[in-house]
């Protein structure tokens, strides 16, 4: 019997999944922000103000580091789009979007670069709009230099539930486990 209501509270959790409160600003190096998860979208059970640390003397080698890496991981996303993109519309459908509203200002050391990511990240902006009238992203290129600052209000509730099926099928493309690799390291 106790196996039985446990099972019950577990799909009720799932079913009526968790909000997700995040409000955030990075500019530079400094990170700034606030965390929050609730279950049942009313019980908070976990919150935490996010902050950047210091950096250290190594920080051009980190930024040059950088750089190279996101270049890298955009070729090897470059093949997932697709899969991200029939992702997100399954996504879409498992969430109810009280608030998304994000700006991003990216720049790399090369005008060509720079340019042509902002495209990828534009034709990504493009999809997460047109999927939810709550969603304003946006994004605008920095021709003066290595820049990556983005600031945001995002307010989610997530059915667990139903976003199982598609998160199982989206990790079972060869591309995306590529890409999640490449994250981790």
């Amino acid at each position: 019997m106790i196996i039985l209501i446990i099972l019950f509270f577990i799909i009720v959790l799932l079913y009526f999944g968790i909000k997700i409160s995040l409000i955030y600003d990075k500019t530079g190096s400094k990170l700034k922000g606030c965390l929050q998860i609730f279950i049942l979208r009313k019980i908070k059970v976990y919150s935490s103000d996010l902050q950047s640390s210091n950096k250290d003397k190594n920080e051009d080698k980190d930024e040059e580091k950088s750089n190279k890496d996101i270049k890298q991981l955009f070729k090897i996303a470059k093949p997932c789009f697709e899969h991200f993109k029939i992702f997100l519309k399954s996504f879409m459908k498992c969430i109810k979007v009280q608030k998304l509203e994000n700006h991003l200002i990216f720049g790399m050391d090369s005008y060509t670069d720079t340019a042509k990511y902002i495209g990828y990240i534009w034709g990504f902006i493009v999809i997460v709009n047109s999927c939810h009238k709550n969603a304003r992203l946006s994004a605008e290129p920095s021709f003066t230099g290595s820049v990556f600052d983005v600031k945001g209000t995002n307010e989610l509730e997530i059915n667990l539930l139903k976003l199982i099926p598609p998160i199982l099928k989206l990790i079972s493309k060869k591309e995306v486990r590529t890409l999640i690799k490449e994250v981790r390291k």
